[in-house]
């Protein structure tokens, strides 16, 4: 099989803009600013985002293993024909895919082809000429997809995955979950309602960062690409590969006591409390891994406060055949004696975490409960963690809340349960497990831009052609800045609060006898106007950080944040205008009666900021309406 394991690749089309940027990924820390001298525990939330454009992202290398054999006759095996068919599309000729059948015997239908115009006519081909028997050996599919892989000829700075596509009933000897697949991802589709989910959520589980997903029986192809969009909208943006973050506590300082990083490797030094690394495999753009590290603090109620070295970070991953490592970068914290270490005080970050962390243990405890016949406790068990987000406001928050919705109707009765929600739940567990994707097309909680994309376009009319994955990044290239959506909003909030400032502290400074003489009623229009000017500057800040970060994670762009920031631009751009004009008319008023003066001139040259603040506010509140009505 090595000599005609993979095809040679033809001459590279790349974007002219996908060269390798200087930076791939970005390492950011949360935790408490200052800790007790005495002894006490510290969480620190570490994440990794994949920072890089999709454009330089690696090549892929695609093994589709597919189940034909006797229980996937009729609509399973209909379905994972459309849906191999819809991976086909979306791949580029840098990629390359090879199909393996597997029945009582696997197959290798055709080595690693590149996905060009030629080898689609061929591919397509494959697929249609799928046809059921026999019974069925998963182990046997997986080792010769296995085999693909490792026998390829050209490896340098390319991706390396597995996609199987099952009902995950092994029939013949051997146990498919002993199947070990060393550092290559294996993504598992479980098809149809009585599907093994227990032997596709551990298949995926022992590769390195594969994820289990199930595919709804549907008859309607568009569902069934939408299954597939989240994966292959990671798969075709990977900007780093082996990726390994390893956490050193400085001894003396701190000991580790836990880390949490769902279900990814960990590798311990020989003393657990000194050094972890956790391996993550791929990372894809704009992606984001998040590492909960429990650090035990020393007694240093001997000591005066001083700046504290608890830990040290460090991360190294793979880009185009090349090792890349980042500099170390040192957990500080600051010990003094007054300082709590009451964890409700940590940032919000590190809260939203930890409730996440909570609410995937909390659905592990609902599925116990129902694989034992308790369905009202597990139903229980849900709504008490559903009880526990109400504390946290938090985009992601929402997200968790509505998943737990989800789950609590398919847990509603046995069958329901038995046929939707075990393999929705188990969906949600190695979705949160891996950091990756979503348990469903509506709660895509570690969504990306391209995954985002890709199921915009799975849900498309059927005559609308499938854009490939370069297709994709040159277009979002061109879209780049993103002047509608990020840049003028964050313009427009800037000037606001700028202007608001400057009306009020012009006014603010306008001092004459009768802010406290015989003409105090006179100035009541310029108290409220400087009251206005003051909530106008502070909301406009707060929206500034608020665009920021939906455009670095644009799985927060919820329906409900557009429709509360259009109700408070509408309502803060009449507050505005209104006591601009009240400012205006008093000011006019003293004019006439006292004539102009440095007081006067303040005014005007406040009311001026003030109206032009309402401009820019109002400004904000037609792309508020705008963004608003992209979403519904």
């Amino acid at each position: 099989m090595a000599s005609d394991a993979d095809e040679p690749l033809p001459p590279p089309m790349r974007p002219a803009a996908a060269a390798r940027p200087k930076r791939h990924v970005l390492l950011t820390m949360h935790h408490s600013p200052d800790a007790p001298l005495a002894p006490n525990a510290q969480k620190v939330l570490l994440e990794l985002k994949g920072v890089s454009s999709a454009a330089s992202r690696a090549p892929l290398d695609l093994v589709a293993v597919i189940d034909v054999s006797g229980s996937m006759e009729g609509d399973k095996l209909e379905s994972v024909k459309k849906a191999l068919l819809f991976v086909i599309h979306k791949l580029t000729d840098q990629d390359r895919i090879s199909i393996v059948k597997f029945d009582h015997e696997a197959t290798r239908l055709c080595p690693l082809l590149p996905v060009t115009e030629a080898s689609r006519a061929r591919l397509e081909g494959l697929v249609g000429d799928l046809e059921t028997r026999g019974s069925t050996d998963i182990r046997a599919g997986l080792l010769t997809g296995l085999d693909v892989i490792a026998n390829r000829k050209i490896t340098a700075g390319r991706a390396a995955s597995i996609m199987l596509m099952s009902d995950g009933r092994q029939i013949e000897d051997g146990d498919p979950r002993q199947f070990e697949p060393g550092n290559v991802a294996v993504h598992t589709y479980g098809f149809g309602a009585d599907h093994d989910h227990d032997v596709m959520t551990a298949i995926a589980e022992r590769s390195l960062d594969g994820v289990y997903n199930s595919v709804p029986d549907s008859d309607n192809p568009k569902e069934l690409a939408v299954a597939f969009a989240p994966i292959l909208g990671g798969l075709t943006t990977i900007v780093a590969q082996d990726m390994e973050l390893t956490v050193t506590a400085i001894q003396g300082e701190a000991t580790i006591k836990k880390v949490d990083a769902g279900t990814y490797r960990l590798r311990t030094s020989s003393d657990i409390s000194s050094s972890v690394t956790v391996s993550f495999g791929n990372l894809y753009s704009a992606e984001v891994r998040k590492v909960m590290v429990e650090l035990a603090l020393s007694d240093r109620t001997a000591s005066q406060s001083y700046r504290a070295s608890v830990a040290e970070v460090q991360y190294r991953f793979a880009f185009q055949g090349q090792e890349v490592t980042s500099r170390p970068q040192r957990i500080i914290i600051y010990r003094r004696r007054r300082a709590s270490a009451d964890p409700a005080n940590a940032p919000l970050p590190v809260q939203t975490e930890v409730a996440r962390l909570e609410h995937v243990a909390s659905i592990k405890e609902a599925v116990a409960k129902a694989d034992g016949g308790k369905l009202e406790d597990a139903r229980n068990t849900l709504r008490a963690a559903l009880e526990a987000l109400r504390r946290i406001v938090d985009p992601v928050v929402d997200m968790l809340r509505r998943e737990l919705r989800k789950l609590l109707e398919l847990f509603e009765t046995e069958e329901t349960y038995r046929n939707q929600g075990r393999s929705a739940a188990l969906s949600s567990i190695s979705s949160h497990g891996r950091q990756r994707g979503g348990p469903d097309k509506d709660t895509l909680i570690f969504g990306t831009p391209r995954m985002i994309t890709n199921l915009e376009q799975a849900k498309q009319r059927d005559d609308m052609p499938v854009p490939s994955a370069d297709q994709d990044a040159q277009l979002e290239l061109e879209e780049r800045p993103g002047w509608l959506q990020d840049v003028l909003p964050v313009a427009l909030r800037l000037l606001a609060a700028v202007l608001s400032l400057l009306a009020f502290s012009i006014i603010a400074s306008a001092r004459t006898s009768g802010w406290d003489g015989e003409y105090y009623g006179r100035y009541e229009p310029y108290r409220y106007a400087v009251a206005v000017n003051v909530i106008v500057c502070f909301y406009s800040i707060a929206q500034v950080f608020v665009r920021i970060r939906r455009s670095v994670s644009p799985q927060l762009r919820s329906t409900s944040c557009y429709r509360v920031t259009l109700f408070l631009d509408q309502v803060l751009a009449y507050l505005l205008m209104s006591a601009s004009s009240a400012a205006a008319s008093s000011n006019h008023l003293w004019v006439s009666r006292f004539g102009e003066d440095p007081f006067h001139a303040k005014i005007t040259a406040a009311v001026w900021f003030s109206f032009l603040a309402f401009l820019a506010l109002s400004a904000n509140a037609l792309i508020s309406t705008a963004n608003l009505f992209s979403r519904i």
